[in-house]
């Protein structure tokens, strides 16, 4: 998998979906859809290198309380389209995965099932994009952006390994992160976690993407053929003629 990391300064964790390949031999197209932690801390030249390399919208996973006051794009010419992931008024739903298991990937199924219509709007906003570079991003850029990567590359056709790779590179990425905050890094929960249940975050993310079919669940969500085919032509290179 080649180098996708992008040095913007201010961020830590940001990489181009780009390079990946796909079923029927087409690849993951560069530019087209970024991740990454929060943005709010780029500098002037981090919000250049964004604009410079293509993105054009940004979307923010977030929820309202994690978003600075009057947040804006720091380039001109960049869409912030707020979308948040998640539904904090359920209440059940957070009393039993957000005691401790929030932030490991033993929650992405449940929270795929429990909140499907939330993840489609997700995934439609990057199909309704206007033209240009998309960047999505949470606060450390692993686990909401790490579920709608997810989909967008499952939908894609990616390969499953190639979607854990891209997945388990957040955990290098976010160590200077924590450490410049002067936290523990939560990779050292997240691995004792794991273990207790016996599996690892490889294995827990690549049993989700086993179990799921991202076209149908997309679709059982709302989305149409008009938006699936908008995010597979961003994402992919254009098939190859005869």
């Amino acid at each position: 998998m080649d180098d996708r990391h992008l040095g913007w300064d201010g961020c830590y964790n940001v990489r181009d979906l780009g390079g990946l390949r796909t079923a029927g031999g087409r690849v993951t197209r560069w530019g087209a859809v970024v991740r990454s932690d929060a943005p709010d801390q780029l500098s002037p030249a981090g919000w250049s290198a964004l604009a410079a390399h293509g993105v054009r919208t940004v979307i923010d996973l977030r929820n309202d309380h994690e978003r600075p006051a009057g947040v804006k794009a720091g380039a001109a010419g960049v869409d912030i389209v707020h979308v948040p992931l998640e539904d904090l008024t359920d209440t059940a739903f957070w009393d039993h995965w957000g005691k401790g298991l929030y932030g490991t990937p033993l929650y992405y199924r449940p929270f795929l099932d429990r909140f499907p219509e939330r993840c489609a709007t997700a995934v439609a906003a990057v199909a309704r994009a206007r033209p240009g570079g998309v960047l999505i991003h949470c606060a450390a850029g692993r686990d909401r952006t790490g579920l709608v990567t997810l989909l967008l590359l499952a939908l894609a056709g990616a390969a499953h390994e190639d979607i854990v790779s891209d997945y388990e590179l957040s955990t290098e990425r976010l160590r200077p992160l924590f450490a410049a905050l002067g936290k523990e890094d939560q990779d050292i929960a997240i691995r004792r976690l794991l273990a207790a249940e016996n599996t690892s975050a490889r294995a827990t993310v690549l049993a989700v993407l086993e179990s799921l079919d991202a076209e149908a669940y997309l679709r059982a969500a709302g989305l149409g053929d008009e938006d699936l085919a908008a995010v597979r032509a961003r994402i992919l290179t254009p098939a190859a003629t005869r």
